[in-house]
């Protein structure tokens, strides 16, 4: 049987089994073959570069999402009593470390005690709503449970006395706390800003009795001096791992 039967004969019998597919063309006609596009060629690179940039944008946001510049600066929780720093520190220019008893000594800021609200609490507002919970504690001798705001990881040592005593003020690590109605985190105090400023200081440092000046601003350039106070005191920041990382 010659190659042209063959194809009659395959041809008869795909008819029998397909009647629509040949419908309106003749015995021997070729079939009609769809053609794509040129353009769907490129279907292919465009679905790779469609996965890869899908997969970029994922990481981009969960980047983002996940860093402390975006997901810790701004943390301003509730806290049990309506403390206003834009009104103690702002406006009636209280010390911090009139409450902050032991940044200067310890590694650690504490949280006030109850007594030292009512140093004044006992005479000024003394029926006010807001300041129930300071009375309650002040009668149970139990704590206000103050809700910590820049809490650093477990894993990290971070010494405040050390910092102060250096001419660190309170406003490169925490802000302009005296704006503040309700304190929120305002520097992100990962890793990576607190390098910058050891390797950097200089703009940093001020001298010891304008620490929690707020407001204090340097004649001259913060730069300039910082570096004379650097090099006056020999202020050489660790960049050890070891150094926070204990």
């Amino acid at each position: 049987m010659t190659q042209d039967n063959l194809d009659r004969h395959s041809e008869s019998r795909d008819r029998g089994k397909n009647p629509d597919l040949f419908a309106g063309r003749q015995p021997g006609q070729p079939a009609e073959v769809f053609i794509f596009p040129k353009w769907t060629n490129r279907l292919r690179e465009l679905s790779a570069l469609l996965v890869i940039g899908g997969l970029i944008y994922v990481v981009v946001l969960l980047t983002l999402f996940f860093a402390p510049e975006t997901s810790a600066i701004g943390y301003a929780p509730e806290q049990p009593v309506p403390y206003s720093h834009a009104l103690h520190v702002g406006q009636l220019g209280m010390d911090c470390r009139y409450c902050h008893t032991t940044v200067e000594q310890t590694a650690h800021a504490n949280l006030p005690p109850t007594q030292i609200c009512m140093n004044c609490h006992a005479l000024i507002r003394k029926e006010s709503d807001k300041l129930l919970p300071v009375r309650e504690s002040h009668a149970s001798g139990l704590p206000i449970p103050w809700v910590r705001v820049h809490d650093l990881p477990d894993f990290v040592y971070f010494n405040h006395s050390a910092h102060l005593r250096t001419g660190v003020g309170c406003v490169s690590c925490h802000g302009r706390i005296d704006k503040m109605e309700v304190v929120r985190q305002a520097k992100p105090l990962s890793m990576g800003w607190c390098l910058e400023c050891h390797r950097n200081p200089d703009q940093h440092l001020r001298p010891t009795q304008h620490l929690t000046a707020m407001d204090w601003m340097p004649e001259e350039s913060p730069a300039e001096l910082g570096k004379k106070l650097r090099e006056a005191h020999a202020i050489a920041p660790s960049t050890d791992c070891a150094t926070c990382h204990r």
